[in-house]
């Protein structure tokens, strides 16, 4: 049986994805993944997961080359020394919409929906460094984040490949992303493409 993972981040807002992208390409960071990632959040009519700070997630990666999918299970969200930590499991999921049909059938039903178009890096360290995971997120209206993903101190390393500064990374959620966007530009964020077409 597989083992939960710890899963340590931090995101943050990002003004120039290109420039960002080219100083981590430069640092030998490798791009694994580029195209549309959708998220699907479920839960039982009671909100059972939600009360609780649990996630049950179905994710999909498509690019030109096809479809891959994944479920995920995360435990409640932890801070420490500003990192976000969840604790996660996670398997793949070779027919994402017979996944959907099944856990609808089950009484579950998507409580949020989350698409944006990304770019995904992987960059190792050296040491104990590790590997650290880099995703550009751009969402149909809303301030494009990068995410950094790996051990603290492999994060630490990326922010500096990055050259963003430090006190933009938070481990703050998505929706906290979302209110301080509204708050900002007085525009109603659009983190999936149902949200355009309900303005």
């Amino acid at each position: 049986m597989s083992k939960p993972t710890l899963e340590i981040e931090l995101k943050a807002r990002i003004d120039d994805v290109a420039a960002a992208r080219k100083r981590v390409e430069a640092a030998g960071a490798v791009l694994v993944f580029e195209g549309e990632l959708a998220d699907r959040i479920y839960d039982s009519a009671a909100r059972t997961f939600l009360e609780q700070d649990l996630v049950l997630r179905l994710r999909t990666y498509t690019d030109r080359t096809g479809v891959s999918a994944h479920l995920d299970w995360k435990g409640p969200t932890l801070h420490e020394n500003g990192f976000k930590l969840r604790t996660e499991l996670t398997t793949g999921v070779s027919e994402p919409d017979a996944l959907a049909s099944i856990l609808e059938g089950l009484g579950y039903s998507v409580i949020r929906s989350i698409d944006r178009h990304i770019a995904q890096y992987e960059l190792t360290g050296t040491g104990t460094n590790g590997t650290v995971v880099i995703r550009f997120e751009r969402y149909p209206r809303m301030d494009e984040l990068v995410e950094v993903e790996g051990s603290r101190e492999s994060i630490e390393n990326a922010i500096r490949v990055l050259q963003i500064p430090r006190d933009r990374f938070v481990g703050d959620r998505l929706t906290d992303f979302v209110n301080a966007y509204e708050a900002r530009t007085g525009m109603r964020a659009a983190v999936c493409e149902a949200d355009c077409g309900a303005d």
